[in-house]
């Protein structure tokens, strides 16, 4: 099996290590060719197009950072659709919007060609020591005859129905994540504006309600990440594609969330990490 990554950067390059780790043949494109070159030094393989990449591989997972993005390597004049065929696996791990993947499916679909979205959780340790929890939609045998591969960059997988539930999910995820860091966030200003022991309101949060969301926003509060797991900028484009696929329903919650947010890229920290929000 032979592994296209289009797309390297943090979920990309992760991948690429522990597929080249795991023996795959990679080949690998970026729209800034030097950001691969520690995974060329590896082993992979830099190839000159997502087209080149794709006609190289028989599975190829984009990894890009957005709509925009991902529909210039799909459909570009040499994009990964003109280098594909009905014998490949073709697989999105990018968080996108579900209109956008959607389309896909139906142009992949048209054509015959195997798809799945595969959208990825587990933030930048999860890539880079082999253990992302895959969101899957798509065809369930097919998804059963490819595990042993996957299992060279995951350690947990699930999967929700046809090819675009992968990517409902992952928005649906980082929408709750999202706003449980909002409110991580305003629980520690009332504990401060109260005078409460910041330190111990924060450790004994971390064990209850506990979980890796407040673990984490509170490790990120007492100490500012370097490098991030998540930047402001990600989070604010997903939470914009969830609000997208609330399709008018009210989200209150996620309305709160999204604003600050999004006030903390007029204050220019989009490429902080997502808990910078907590420090308003």
């Amino acid at each position: 099996m032979k592994i296209a990554i289009i797309g390297t950067g943090i979920m990309g390059s992760g991948m690429a290590d522990h597929f080249i780790k795991g023996g795959y043949e990679v080949f690998v494109w970026n729209r800034s060719p030097e950001h691969a070159e520690k995974l060329i030094q590896q082993g992979a393989t830099l190839m000159n197009t997502p087209k080149e990449a794709t006609e190289k591989a028989d599975m190829i997972f984009e990894v890009t950072a957005n709509d925009e993005s991902s529909r210039a390597v799909w459909l570009g004049d040499e994009g990964i659709l003109l280098g594909s065929s009905i014998d490949k696996i073709l697989i999105v791990s990018s968080t996108l919007s579900a209109g956008w993947v959607d389309e896909l499916v139906g142009m992949c679909a048209e054509k015959r060609f195997t798809f799945l979205d595969m959208p990825l959780t587990g933030g930048r340790m999860a890539a880079e020591s082999g253990n992302l929890t895959l969101l899957i939609g798509g065809d369930k045998e097919k998804l059963e005859e490819i595990k042993p591969v996957l299992d060279a960059v995951s350690s947990k997988m699930f999967h929700f129905g046809p090819a675009g539930t992968g990517t409902r999910f992952k928005l649906l995820l980082n929408m709750i994540q999202g706003i449980h860091i909002d409110a991580l966030g305003e629980t520690l200003k009332v504990a401060q504006n109260i005078g409460m022991d910041m330190k111990a309101v924060g450790d004994a949060l971390a064990d209850r309600p506990g979980g890796a969301i407040t673990q984490l926003a509170w490790k990120c509060y007492q100490d500012e990440p370097n490098p991030i797991n998540f930047s402001v900028n990600w989070i604010t484009k997903d939470l914009k594609y969830v609000k997208k696929l609330a399709n008018g329903l009210e989200t209150p919650l996620l309305d709160d969330t999204l604003e600050k947010y999004e006030d903390a890229l007029k204050k220019d920290l989009g490429n902080d990490d997502w808990t910078a929000i907590n420090k308003f």
